[in-house]
């Protein structure tokens, strides 16, 4: 007669089953998706490169830990992420990292061509100052998942598009950008080239879900009826 697993052995296995969910790049790349809002599995896997089938069997292995959730829209499995806690581990892996990983601050040093970057702004300062109105704020993210929702007042420039939106800065404005949240990128490199263009540019701490999950208003673009 096999023995029994213990009650601590048992509990770790599920412990581990959510760090397996988190071991993979492209796991990581979906839940920093659903963080911008619930997306279907096309959409996701548009999003991420990953194939359909790919992209599926990721999503329901983050089901699976307790990471993501689902719902049926007709044919459609639409999939969003469990709860804010789920943005919470995903911001402590970073930190984490951050903190014991030197290729991590390697590549992050990188992003701003081996300068160090300014301190970011925590977000409730970034919001007493656009309540003072002295600020000029920049989400670059995607115009979709700008439309979705984004912090209100923001203008939305990808970093592409950055020189488009250069000429409407004054050169003492303060530029605050900010991009989808723990694993985004778009916020470092666009404060860096606005700085390279000479303006006192910062990134805000985290992106568009921290913000929301904070409890703090959320605007979006209405979709225009279809004729």
């Amino acid at each position: 007669m096999a023995l029994s697993i213990s009650p601590k052995i048992a509990l770790l296995a599920e412990y581990a089953l959510i760090a397996r969910a988190l071991s993979a790049p492209a796991r990581l790349m979906l839940l920093e998706q659903l963080a911008q809002a619930e997306r279907g599995v096309e959409e996701l896997a548009q999003k991420t490169g990953l194939t359909l089938a790919n992209c599926s069997q990721h999503l329901q292995q983050l089901r699976r830990a307790g990471l993501a959730t689902s719902r049926r829209d007709g044919k459609a499995v639409i999939y969003r992420l469990t709860d804010g806690q789920t943005l919470q581990l995903m911001d402590l892996l970073r930190s984490v990292a951050e903190r014991n990983l030197a290729q991590v601050e390697d590549i992050l040093l990188s992003l701003s061509d081996g300068e160090d970057a300014p301190e970011p702004i925590s977000r409730a300062e970034l919001a007493q100052r656009l309540a003072d109105g002295a600020v000029t704020l920049l989400d670059v993210r995607p115009a979709d998942e700008y439309a979705a929702g984004h912090i209100p007042g923001a203008l939305n420039a990808t970093l592409a598009e950055l020189d488009r939106i250069l000429p409407s800065l004054a050169p003492d404005a303060q530029v605050v950008a900010y991009c989808r949240g723990p694993y985004c990128i778009y916020a470092h490199q666009a404060v860096s080239t606005l700085r390279k263009r000479g303006l006192n540019a910062r990134r805000m701490v985290g992106g568009l879900p921290e913000w929301r999950e904070d409890g703090r208003n959320v605007a979006s673009v209405a979709k225009r009826p279809s004729s």
